[in-house]
C-alpha cells in the first residue's frame, strides 16, 4: 500500500478541526501525549511498516522545512 498524501476526507477542514478540538483544554504535556497516542493508534490501523516509515521521513522533512525557512526569514528582517 503506498503512502496516500493527498486528502482522503470529504470535508478536510473537518478533520483538522477535529484534530485541533482534541487539544483544546490539554495541557502542552498532555497535549504531546494526545498527539504520541494518536499517532500509535493510526499507525496500528494502517499496520504497514514501510507506508509507515515514509510517512514518518515525510513529516520529519515538512518540520525541518518549515524551521529552515522560519531561520531564512528570520534572517531577511
Amino acid at each position: 500500500m503506498p503512502l496516500s498524501t493527498s486528502s482522503n476526507f470529504a470535508k478536510p477542514d473537518d478533520a483538522f478541526r477535529a484534530v485541533v478540538e482534541a487539544h483544546r483544554g490539554l495541557s502542552d504535556e498532555q497535549s504531546a501525549d494526545l498527539d504520541a497516542a494518536l499517532v500509535l493508534i493510526l499507525a496500528n490501523h494502517i499496520g504497514d511498516i514501510e507506508v509507515l516509515r515514509e510517512a514518518i521521513a515525510l513529516a520529519k522533512r515538512r518540520v525541518l522545512d518549515a524551521q529552515q525557512q522560519q531561520q531564512q526569514q528570520q534572517q531577511q528582517q
